[in-house]
């Protein structure tokens, strides 16, 4: 058998395709019991050869897992028709707000409305509460902006209870925690105390992004996406174009000095009384409208799992319309949040505007948007029905024209002109920011939706408001306003429309992906109806995994049943030891899925996945060498601190396991054999009574007085019901403990069933015993 290779090597530079198979040549000239022997009597011109040999292993190896991959991503491109929401019947707004009653609609507008108003108050307002606090233009534009920066400490939370908790009851609280909020800015004595409320106001406002989205999603059919954005950030628009008329009004009337706390203290009230109601708005299925669309029937989850944001988030930044969007939106975002409040400082201090003239100012921009948004809204519904990517396109389209208007407005010479120019960038902008909310419902997986439109928030006003706030804040007080403008809205405008228009050629791939989850999931709940009492123990589906631009695991799938031994072989490289991190959490797939009794858990944490019963005793060093043996246990035990009893009949019974160590606890662990460090590692993972064990190269460096032993442990707990994957490199210590076997070979399946019939697959057997396919 060949040497094996370490474990950080097989796993991490071979399965990332790196290290190829030995050619041909070189390894049929080796004895089977050496892999190293050739090399020390071949002549001097051998290392030469063998070098090239490598090397043209390595470019046959790295073309080979390129078209896997993009076999992988094609094989996944279903036809236009059936994509969800493309094809079929076309719903009118009207038809698709009966489909999921009007009332969600109108609770969650008005919501965005009172947003909008308070928003455009403290644009309209900045001004005078810099002069109120003696602040320079910078600092007001920072505290400005705060509010969108603030949006990114809320948005995970809110992602996080959109996706596990009943959406009505965050948005009631987030909405009650707003109103405060409004009405403590008004009532701020100092600086520090306004920017505390923005803070405040950012932070519920978040839940607008991510939890706003995610109902509206699940409550109206895909068809009318489009148009139910466009008509919520219309009506929010409307309240922004009426708000500074209305606030210049309030303050102007108020009069004096304070005239600019008016606004917010009347804005509060409204608030409130809409965040009470939203309480009571219904809760939809996740993923309804995409199931119908694409499986004709809803399939409900009555126990979904919690989902940890890091495997979330990891799953969707590997859809590449979603990269792609997010930081087409981050870019716009860098003058999208500044401008305006740059725009009134501009218009005070160059143009002398006076508070009138600038409300004025931006009620004809609001004006404008409620006229382009009916148009742009139904035709992205139309083209997202004919073809997702022109629909996609069409965002980016929009986009571009402000890279070139923006250097018109801002050298008008007079204040009409200014004011007037400024109409046409500002809608193309905004009418493009209205439809991020489709775009991403459309390709996130539906139980990711909330956190999905938190990543879009996170990015968009962390990277973008923030980033655009401090850069334009920073040049304005070393220039001016326009400067700051020039300088950031210019590339970020037209880097925003070219990423947008990039991500079109992603959205349909991304697309089948929705639509193959959604038929595995429809085809697992009819295997569990058909035989309930049948469900794997484990099972992995549709799995693929990269690491980074690198992928290694292709469509890889099996099961486990309940007390079985399943063996997982191949060449290094192969896969193995990455499967097993994806089993347990370490690794998310960018496809596939996991589940631990017909449950899914692809999105559960490594933790979590422990406490459910799923562990690993990774390949390598698994102790801590300067610790007893004792001190081993109890580290690997600390999750049962406060069960003392528990935990003590846990030590007692690992100890019984392994006798030998129960005569070493007071030893170090470093100064054990390499067989007793493995049995204490063991040790330390069955102290939790695991479901499912998961074992990486278990005779790796061992001894075969060692490996009897281990196996005579493995055989007991095998009788004792434990469902168990071990990775081995030993086909015979493979067929001496497992029931079944997986051999895969360069991240695919390539056989399944018997460990027996493994065996009599001359082929196969060799490329375990060899490290390539025999021949």
């Amino acid at each position: 058998m060949s040497t094996p290779t370490d474990p950080m090597t097989a796993d991490g530079a071979a399965e990332a395709g790196a290290v190829p198979p030995l050619p041909a040549a070189a390894s049929a000239a080796a004895p089977v019991t050496s892999a190293a022997a050739p090399v020390a009597a071949a002549p001097e011109a051998a290392p030469a050869g063998v070098a090239a040999g490598l090397a043209a292993g390595l470019i046959e190896a790295e073309a080979q897992r390129r078209a896997q991959q993009a076999d992988s991503q094609r094989e996944v491109l279903f036809a236009d028709e059936l994509l969800p929401g493309v094809g079929g019947e076309r719903l009118s707004l009207r038809q698709g707000l009966t489909a999921g009653g009007s009332v969600t609609f109108l609770t969650l507008m008005t919501l965005s409305a009172l947003d909008e108003l308070e928003s455009a108050a403290l644009t309209t307002l900045a001004p005078d509460i810099r002069d109120a606090f003696g602040l320079s233009d910078g600092a007001i534009v920072f505290i400005s902006a705060a509010a969108g920066a603030f949006l990114v400490l809320g948005a995970l939370p809110m992602g996080w209870l959109a996706d596990r908790c009943r959406r009505s009851r965050v948005i009631g609280w987030a909405g009650v925690v707003f109103s405060v909020m409004v009405l403590a800015s008004g009532l701020a004595a100092n600086a520090f105390l306004f920017f505390l409320a923005r803070f405040g106001v950012g932070v519920a406002k978040s839940s607008n992004n991510s939890v706003h989205g995610s109902l509206l999603a699940d409550t109206y059919p895909i068809g009318v996406r489009g148009r139910i954005s466009a008509a919520n950030f219309g009506a929010a628009r409307t309240a922004g174009a009426l708000s500074p008329l209305v606030v210049a009004s309030i303050a102007t009337l108020a009069g004096g000095a304070d005239g600019w706390r008016w606004p917010f203290l009347i804005l509060g009230l409204p608030a409130l009384a809409v965040a009470v109601f939203a309480f009571r708005l219904p809760e939809p299925p996740r993923g309804q409208h995409e199931m119908k669309s694409v499986l004709g029937e809803v399939v409900e989850d009555a126990e979904p799992m919690p989902i940890s944001v890091e495997a979330a988030f990891a799953r969707l930044l590997r859809i590449r319309t979603v990269k792609t969007a997010i930081v087409a939106f981050s870019a716009l975002g860098f003058s999208l949040f500044t401008t305006s409040v740059l725009a009134n400082l501009w218009a005070e201090d160059h143009y002398g505007m006076s508070t009138f003239q600038r409300g004025l100012m931006g009620s004809l921009g609001g004006a404008a948007l409620l006229v382009a948004l009916p148009i742009v809204g139904p035709r992205y519904d139309r083209l997202y029905h004919r073809d997702p990517a022109r629909a996609v396109a069409l965002l980016g389209l929009c986009i571009l024209p402000g890279a070139v208007l923006l250097p018109v407005q801002w050298f008008m010479p007079n204040w009409v002109g200014f004011m007037l120019a400024s109409i046409p960038g500002a809608v193309f902008s905004s009418v493009a920011f209205s439809m991020v909310g489709p775009v991403m419902q459309s390709v996130t997986p539906y139980r990711l939706r909330g956190l999905g439109l938190a990543l879009a928030a996170v990015y968009m006003f962390f990277i973008g408001a923030t980033g655009g706030a401090i850069l334009s804040g920073l040049i304005s007080n070393a220039y001016d306003p326009r400067v700051a403008v020039l300088v950031i809205g210019i590339p970020a405008t037209a880097v925003g429309g070219l990423m947008m228009i990039r991500s079109a050629s992603f959205v349909k791939n991304d697309l089948s992906l929705v639509v193959a989850d959604l038929r595995e999931e429809l085809a697992e709940r009819d295997r569990q109806r058909e035989n309930p009492d049948d469900v794997p123990a484990l099972q992995v589906n549709n799995i693929d995994f990269s690491y980074g631009p690198v992928q290694v695991l292709f469509d890889v799938a099996f099961d486990v049943k309940k007390g079985e031994t399943l063996a997982l072989l191949g060449t290094n490289g192969a896969g193995k030891s990455t499967i097993l991190k994806v089993i347990c959490g370490l690794g998310t797939p960018s496809r596939g899925v996991v589940r631990l009794g017909g449950r899914t858990i692809t999105y559960v944490s490594p933790e979590q996945r422990g406490k459910y019963g799923v562990h690993l005793l990774p390949g390598g060093k698994g102790v801590f060498p300067g610790m007893t043996v004792r001190e081993n246990l109890e580290m690997a035990a600390f999750r049962m601190r406060r069960d003392a009893a528990g935990r003590e009949r846990r030590f007692a019974y690992v100890l019984g396991l392994f006798p030998d160590l129960e005569s070493r606890q007071g030893q170090r662990a470093g100064s054990l054999s390499g067989g007793q460090q493995q049995m204490l590692a063991l040790a330390m993972v069955l102290l939790h009574d695991p479901e499912v064990l998961l074992i990486d190269e278990l005779s790796l460096g061992l001894a075969p007085v060692v490996v009897q032993d281990l196996l005579a442990i493995l055989e007991r707990l095998k009788q004792d019901g434990l469902t168990i994957i071990v990775v081995e490199q030993s086909l015979n210590i493979a067929l001496a403990i497992a029931d079944r076997a997986v051999f895969l070979e360069k991240g695919q399946v390539r056989f399944t069933g018997p460990a027996r019939e493994l065996a009599e697959r001359d082929d196969l057997a060799r490329a375990v015993f060899l490290g390539r396919e025999g021949g």
